[in-house]
């Protein structure tokens, strides 16, 4: 019989200090869970529990305060990046970012989110992209894909009628206020590491005060797509991905440099 003596034994993984360790309100599969534990371990990795201010918006996401340890605010819907705006404003020394679906900054927050960028406000964005309204029940968003059916476009997204989907990543890169802008996805692990160290650059971002930041990711909502979290993963990568391609959008070359 061999032993193995469990000081030799490397740790390959622990639950990030800033992420509480509780049960979340998300669906099973969605991928909520994977963004929030990417950015804990950003956070521990670079020290700034201690100094982090997050905003929450108001969608699937309206709860994230519960979820992470460390000073969080709630803001109304789409306000987040106004209510960022002036927390870090106000404590410049603190490291700011607001949590986002693409109802919420994309839709009734698209002013708040663009003038945010054109700014050159010195926070970070996280942007979760999955298609539709996710809270309140599966409707069209302005990420809808042409075509895909919602509860509110039972039939698809009609483009004549309801207009083309919103590219937000590509639409804020154009800003000159913006400094990191990439999109990233959720939906395989290869995808997922790739997305971590995106949402490093982009608080490397902030924490040099290099401007505005956002990481798109392409996530999954397998409850209101009526899919497994399987089929849902293989969704986004045959529908989602086509339409809003992986990539980076804006990068200052001073980030560019850096390595982790």
């Amino acid at each position: 019989m061999v032993t193995t003596d469990l000081k030799d034994m490397q740790v390959v993984y622990q639950h990030p200090k800033s992420l509480i360790d509780i049960n979340t309100h998300y669906c099973p599969g969605c991928t909520h869970g994977i963004a929030h534990r990417l950015v804990a371990e950003v956070i521990d990795e670079m020290g700034l529990q201690e100094k982090t201010i997050g905003v929450a918006s108001v969608g699937c996401s309206v709860f994230a305060y519960n979820y992470f340890d460390f000073d969080f605010v709630e803001a109304s819907h789409g306000r987040a990046p106004a209510m960022a705006t002036g927390i870090k404003r106000i404590h410049p020394d603190k490291i700011v970012f607001a949590y986002q679906g693409d109802g919420d900054m994309i839709s009734i927050g698209t002013c708040e989110i663009v003038h945010a960028a054109a700014r050159g406000e010195n926070i970070t964005i996280i942007f979760i992209n999955n298609t539709n309204y996710g809270m309140t029940g599966g409707q069209m968003a302005p990420t809808t894909l042409p075509g895909q059916k919602t509860t509110s476009s039972p039939h698809g997204r009609d483009v004549e009628r309801a207009g083309f989907p919103i590219r937000a990543s590509e639409l804020l890169s154009t800003l000159d206020g913006a400094s990191y802008i990439v999109r990233r996805s959720l939906h395989n692990p290869k995808n997922i590491r790739m997305a971590k160290k995106a949402i490093r650059l982009a608080f490397e971002t902030q924490v040099r005060g290099l401007g505005f930041s956002m990481v798109e990711l392409l996530s999954t909502c397998p409850t209101n797509w009526k899919l497994s979290p399987t089929d849902a993963a293989k969704w986004l990568e045959d529908n989602m991905i086509p339409y809003y391609p992986i990539g980076d959008y804006k990068v200052l070359p001073a980030l560019a440099e850096l390595k982790f």
